[in-house]
């Protein structure tokens, strides 16, 4: 909970400041023993908030009163939180995080506390639990938030999120979902199009691990159509690959269809990290002379660390070639095919049988939003149908080609898509350009950066993507002669400015190592409130905390 210490009055009565406090949450500090909270407020404003949730509680808001009085002040208070956190996340001058250690949380800070006593509180205490949740959360849409390849807070698909939670219905069939599920089709139909094609099938599930495991299954329905019925036990061994700087959701499918993780092979990268597709076809046809069936390739559009983007073009006349079932894990780079300047990046696409397109990461999308898309019609309801009658009944008054629950491996599915839409509709195919757009040429800013700067290398000196990878190399790491002992010492740098940037509040970035090479910084930008001052203040943030640095 926020410590009165903490309050400046000033911004306090302020209208409209991003920094002041909804009077119930005030009022609540008061009733915890904040005796000075009352002169934060002025009178007009204390007598004219009536209602005092501090003597409500759960059985005063709606359904179970029917006063609606409560509930309305109770939605607004909690709005008002919501807002100013909003504001919060876009001001440069407030922490991405306000850093504590599990154990800390774990005991309680200032009055938060995460123990469910099974009492019940009042309305009052759980707006308070609503406003520090957010404050000690991180802000992954502070424009100096790099860590993750989902960042940013777009507000039209936030208020879409807001609506759905709303609705609160479900997405496997028309009669409960009806403008849903049509939404649904519509936008599947628009990807599918841009991929460049004119029929097929798709789905939004919870995320890209789930879409690549839905392809890998796509890709086996294909070649072995009963395995539904008669299991894997008598059929041939299956082989899938990618390249081994592919996500690991693209291995995953292999543990859980029965495959096995050994049949699940790494095709060796470029120094950039792309697939090699001269050794694609070297394991293709070793598999083969083993007599073991391949099946399946994952190029992909997008390297998590790197950023690199697969030659799906070379790889689709090799899947052609060997008739295999080629998925291209767009979850990444897929924001590309909406920019006519980088779309060569995917060059080939069209070509694949399936792909994951993930909108909540180079698009802005709020979270989750993930589809799956191919160019097979029908084939994820034969892969997938249970045919339950309770939901798909077969005598319904209405075209039950829209029940769209049959297709899945879920049975309830959260309505994703009126983000997309919603979004799709304010900003149309030239904003989500501009943005992809930006961000390519806000990390090649980084990149010269760097170059410029002293005490910074670049592992690729020319990343394809958003993600620039670099070491910060302090000067006490420069004197060492020894390699192996440099090695050694820069591998200790990224976690220690990390520890630091994390424990100031100031900035997120993440760190990795990968192959040969030790921890390095990935930065990442798919904000689009980042701007070329954050990436400056970036590059200094990182000298100021290590420059001093000694191990």
């Amino acid at each position: 909970m926020q410590n009165i210490r903490d309050v400046d009055w000033n911004k306090v009565m302020r209208s409209g400041s991003s920094e002041s406090p909804s009077v119930g949450y005030l009022k609540a500090l008061q009733k915890q023993g904040h005796k000075t909270v009352k002169k934060a407020l002025s009178l007009e404003e204390w007598k004219s908030d009536e209602m005092d949730l501090g003597l409500k509680n759960v059985k005063n808001l709606l359904p179970f009163s029917k006063d609606q009085k409560p509930t309305e002040a109770f939605l607004k208070e909690v709005f008002d939180i919501m807002l100013n956190y909003i504001y919060k996340t876009f001001d440069r001058n407030s922490k991405v995080l306000d850093f504590h250690h599990p154990h800390q949380f774990l005991q309680g800070i200032e009055g938060f506390s995460l123990e469910l006593t099974g009492e019940q509180e009042s309305l009052e205490q759980i707006l308070v639990d609503c406003r520090d949740t957010l404050k000690y959360g991180v802000k992954t849409g502070h424009p100096r938030y790099f860590n993750q390849l989902s960042s940013g807070l777009d507000i039209v698909s936030l208020a879409a999120e807001w609506i759905t939670a709303t609705a609160n219905t479900n997405m496997f069939t028309f009669e409960i979902a009806p403008v849903f599920v049509l939404m649904e089709d519509v936008v599947l139909r628009k990807m599918r199009e841009v991929v460049g094609w004119n029929t097929g099938d798709g789905i939004f599930s919870p995320g890209g691990t789930i879409n690549n495991l839905y392809a890998a299954m796509l890709a086996r329905q294909r070649i072995l159509p009963n395995v539904r019925e008669t299991g894997m036990r008598n059929g041939p061994e299956l082989i899938m690959f990618q390249s081994r700087h592919a996500h690991y959701s693209n291995r995953r499918p292999a543990a859980v269809m029965g495959i096995g993780t050994n049949n699940c092979i790494d095709v060796k990268t470029d120094e950039r990290g792309r697939m090699l597709p001269e050794d694609l076809e070297l394991k293709i046809l070793q598999a083969k002379f083993k007599g073991k069936v391949p099946f399946y390739v994952t190029a992909t559009a997008g390297t998590t660390v790197l950023g690199a983007f697969d030659p799906i073009l070379e790889i689709a006349e090799i899947c052609r070639k060997y008739d295999i079932w080629l998925h291209v894990d767009a979850a990444w780079g897929g924001g590309v095919l909406l920019s006519r300047k980088h779309r060569h990046l995917v060059e080939g696409i069209e070509l694949a049988d399936s792909v994951t397109w993930n909108p909540h990461k180079m698009m802005g999308i709020v979270l989750q939003c993930s589809a799956l898309l191919t160019k097979h019609e029908g084939i994820l309801e034969t892969c997938n149908g249970m045919k339950a009658d309770y939901l798909f009944q077969t005598d319904k008054h209405y075209d039950m080609s829209y029940d769209t629950g049959d297709k899945t491996i879920q049975c309830g599915r959260h309505v994703d898509v009126f983000k997309l839409w919603l979004a799709w509709r304010a900003k149309g195919d030239k904003g989500f350009e501009q943005h992809v757009d930006k961000c390519i040429e806000l990390s090649k800013y980084l990149v010269e950066k760097i170059k410029k700067t002293k005490g910074f290398e670049l592992v690729f000196a020319d990343p394809q993507y958003t993600n620039v990878c670099f070491w910060f190399v302090p000067q006490c790491i420069q004197k060492i002669s020894d390699k192996h002992e440099r090695k050694c010492q820069l591998n200790k740098v990224a976690p220690a400015i990390k520890a630091m940037m994390m424990e100031n509040g100031t900035m997120m970035i993440g760190y990795q190592p990968l192959d040969d090479k030790v921890n390095f910084f990935r930065n990442i930008v798919s904000n689009a409130a980042v701007t070329r001052e954050d990436i400056d203040f970036l590059v200094a943030e990182i000298q100021r905390l290590g420059s001093d640095l000694s191990f």
